[in-house]
């Protein structure tokens, strides 16, 4: 029987170790320093909104495109899953096409994206449906995901599936493999996130952080809010979505790549608040920031990596296979399933040529 260590346990490390347990020969063991539960700025996942908007482009969508439908099926049928659906509508300016944010969106932002046929009910808004300062949008059917309930909900089906947990620091790569249950993994899968830029034997310099700061509300939007840049900042953008199950609304926010300041910055907060409500209205029945009942403010590190994601495998020093999957900046949640299904592949090459030895 394969034993495999999952390194990391935020949504690619427990959707990558959910995946892989479905195969009853695999023993997974997943080892990490943070644990869904955990609010640290190391752990990005908690922090996120989480929603799907898809960014990639045409030619590499099979992470985005592959996700949604198991996404969709856990909004309809999963209730405790902690994800609903939700109309996101996508306003663009088109001031903002050369701009951090406007490059981040230029899939999303687009009137004939390669999602139109994935996601329902994709259309293009007309003239009197857009805001004097966009120059066009679109609407869809998107999801939520309420990430206090979502993170937990993953847990909870790896260790139906047998799956167990390490709370461990590892500082080279190559100790994954002896934390696992039986004392030694043939394949070790690092889902380490931003940690990847600093851990022994992976040190991968491309990785850096893109920080995200947000506020949540007990306010109600309608839907979900999306616009393609700012004119507080070429790093601030403006969006607002509703978690499900009573998990808030979250504003936000912030695309300032190479930033790891980790507090909460007061004006920001303030520029935040007041581009949501110009841009939702219905936040706060057409009133001011002060009508917003804040839950808190929060700040997350997006582990954005220079050159796209990273999912491949490699044989490091003594023999050890490794399959990394990091480097998801912000789109880890709305291309989990798809990037793990590439990871399970991988492990099962690995095991392949390991077996052929």
């Amino acid at each position: 029987m394969p034993n495999i260590v999952v390194v990391g346990a935020g949504v690619s490390g427990l959707t990558t170790a959910l995946l892989l347990s479905k195969n009853p020969e695999y023993k997974i063991t997943i080892v990490a320093k943070h644990m869904p539960g955990d609010y640290d700025i190391e752990y990005t996942s908690p922090w996120a909104g989480a929603n799907y908007l898809p960014v990639s482009p045409a030619s590499d969508n099979r992470w985005e495109k592959n996700t949604w439908p198991e996404l969709a099926r856990l909004a309809q049928d999963v209730p405790e899953a902690g994800i609903h659906f939700q109309d996101a509508v996508v306003y663009n300016r088109n001031k903002d096409a050369q701009a951090t944010t406007g490059q981040w969106f230029n899939e999303l932002l687009s009137t004939k994206p390669w999602f139109a046929s994935v996601v329902p009910k994709f259309r293009v808004l007309s003239p009197s449906e857009l805001p004097p300062s966009a120059d066009s949008g679109t609407v869809f059917t998107s999801v939520c995901i309420n990430t206090a309930l979502y993170l937990p909900y993953l847990v909870s089906q790896c260790l139906k599936n047998g799956v167990t947990l390490n709370r461990a620091i590892i500082s080279h790569i190559n100790e994954a493999a002896s934390l696992h249950t039986s004392g030694k993994a043939d394949v070790v899968v690092n889902c380490t996130g931003l940690l990847a830029s600093k851990l022994g034997g992976v040190m991968d310099k491309n990785v850096i952080a893109c920080r995200g700061q947000i506020v949540i509300v007990r306010n109600t939007p309608g839907a979900m809010f999306t616009v393609s840049g700012t004119d507080d900042g070429d790093d601030e953008v403006s969006y607002v979505m509703q978690r499900a199950a009573g998990g808030g609304t979250i504003l936000g926010g912030t695309y300032q790549k190479g930033n790891w300041e980790s507090q909460v910055d007061p004006n920001q907060a303030i520029r935040i608040m007041k581009r949501a409500v110009e841009m939702c209205p219905q936040l706060t029945g057409g009133k001011g920031i002060e009508a917003l009942s804040v839950i808190r403010h929060g700040v997350g590190l997006r582990p954005l990596r220079n050159g796209g994601v990273r999912i491949e495998k490699e044989r490091i020093e003594g023999g050890q296979w490794v399959v990394h999957n990091y480097g998801h900046g912000g789109w880890g949640y709305q291309g989990s399933y798809g990037c793990s299904e590439g990871v399970v592949e991988l492990v099962e090459e690995a095991l392949s040529s390991k077996s052929k030895l």
